[in-house]
């Protein structure tokens, strides 16, 4: 009879463990799928901003194309305080690390130097850097 209570006891021991595990499990935060149609369609308008004949075009594509990968970042549950933070601790996503960086520090060029001249053709290689990193990490 007390083999059987201990027996008893034991299965209820591991079947609370285990209900505990899916908690845990199901409950944690980790990276979430992204609606690919939201990002496409807030891509699509930051392209339209890039035009050779529109400085002020070319600047605002940067700036919102770098917020809308910090955008994707976060919702994949990307830790870090400040983009820069984010970025690095997404560093093994990026197909080419090179292009996300140098797009995010013309941003900061663009955002911090009062005097920064945008060329077309950076605007250009930015916004082709922070699309190829929208890719990677399946926003758009």
């Amino acid at each position: 009879m007390q083999e059987n209570s201990l027996l008893g006891f034991l299965m209820g021991i591991l079947v609370i463990g285990a209900l505990l595990v899916a908690v845990m499990i199901l409950t944690r935060k980790g990276a979430t799928q992204l609606d690919v149609n939201k990002y496409r369609l807030k891509w699509m308008a930051i392209e339209k901003q890039l035009n050779k004949d529109d400085q002020s075009g070319c600047v605002l594509a940067v700036l919102n194309a770098d917020k809308l990968l910090d955008q994707a970042l976060r919702e994949r549950g990307v830790k870090g305080q400040t983009m820069g933070e984010r970025m690095k601790a997404a560093k093994d996503t990026w197909s080419n690390a090179n292009a996300v960086w140098g797009a995010h520090k013309l941003r900061n060029q663009i955002a911090h130097e009062s005097d920064h001249h945008l060329s077309f053709d950076d605007a250009r290689r930015a916004i082709a850097g922070f699309k190829q990193a929208l890719k990677d990490i399946g926003a758009i």
